[in-house]
């Protein structure tokens, strides 16, 4: 295995910096399967990561990316063989395991999937870790009873984001009547092309809740904003209608009351995509695979290098990076 380029971390007095660098093969960590990387993505979590934010990383160097996709390069694992394509999402990789922002990585056999037949490498991961969970989000709403039949809009929050973007598409492909929630105008038309039928400003979410119970509207959400917007969100929703619950951008204070959980059924589903079990995730890929509209996928998809990552780890903490970062990491 000849030497690679990767993006490296390191701390110095508190402040984290990232420069591309070549290293040999004896600085992977250990595992049992070795992965030739082709693509990995930019998440919100990725951008606190690169601004040493949330002391996600204990530990210097580092390379961070918390999902990438690859061909595995060498393996001592009974699951896995050379020339196997496969996925990896979750399991801290990233965060207390080398990542993705490499031309290599090392990882235990039992954190990969296969990648799906019909899915390229660079749309899996255009789909990544927000795609999963975003079918992770729309498989327990359903599995609660979501259907195509329920009153009302299924609410998306973040819509504009990585997730969002996937969830919006995936229910609008599914059949569901999406509202879409963003506070920037600008990307109304982008949310309309991914389906949405009802675009809902963010502000008119972002408050919390007047009261414990608002009027009924929504028949579903996914979330992955949190705070006071999902506070908002549970004072809202239908008769026994249910959130999934994925992230929380806007805080992880809850300011509500029981009355939605008491008088309405009101369920709020915990998404993890983290350590999600094998068979849900693999599962979970299958669908993205077969459901997600990949003419929508390749127009919200923008590409990166591992250069690039600095400055766009700061601009997705702000809110500017609309739809999905894809990062080839041999440019």
């Amino acid at each position: 295995m000849d030497d690679f380029r990767a993006l490296l971390l390191n701390e110095n007095e508190g402040k984290v910096s990232a420069s591309v660098e070549t290293l040999s093969a004896d600085r992977l960590p250990p595992g049992d399967v070795t992965v030739r990387v082709d693509y990995s993505t930019l998440n919100y979590k990725d951008g606190m990561v690169l601004k040493g934010l949330g002391r996600l990383v204990r530990s210097y160097p580092h390379v961070p990316g918390i999902d990438f996709v690859g061909t595995v390069e060498a393996s001592d694992h009974p699951d896995w063989k050379a020339g196997d394509k496969v996925i990896l999402t979750g399991w801290r990789v990233g965060e207390v395991w080398w990542g993705g922002y490499a031309q290599y990585a090392r990882v235990r056999g039992e954190w990969l999937v296969p990648l799906p037949k019909g899915l390229s490498a660079r749309r899996a991961m255009a789909l990544g870790t927000a795609g999963l969970t975003a079918m992770l989000a729309v498989m327990a709403l359903e599995d609660h009873g979501l259907t195509r039949e329920s009153e009302g809009e299924v609410l998306v929050t973040g819509a504009a984001g990585g997730l969002g973007s996937v969830a919006t598409a995936i229910l609008a492909r599914r059949g569901y009547r999406v509202a879409a929630s963003t506070g920037r105008p600008e990307q109304h038309a982008y949310l309309k092309d991914l389906g949405a039928s009802v675009l809902v400003d963010r502000a008119e979410l972002a408050g919390g809740a007047a009261k414990p119970l608002l009027a009924e509207r929504w028949a579903g959400c996914v979330d992955s904003v949190g705070g006071a917007t999902l506070a908002h969100v549970l004072a809202s929703l239908r008769l026994h209608g249910a959130v999934a619950s994925c992230g929380n951008a806007g805080g992880v204070e809850l300011n509500t009351t029981v009355l939605p959980l008491l008088l309405r059924g009101i369920s709020v589903l915990g998404i993890d995509s983290a350590q999600c079990p094998t068979p849900r995730r693999v599962a979970a890929w299958n669908r993205l695979a077969a459901e997600m509209p990949l003419d929508l996928l390749d127009a919200m998809t923008v590409e990166a290098g591992l250069s690039d990552l600095p400055a766009l780890g700061g601009d997705i903490l702000k809110g500017q990076v609309r739809g999905r970062v894809v990062v080839d990491v041999n440019r």
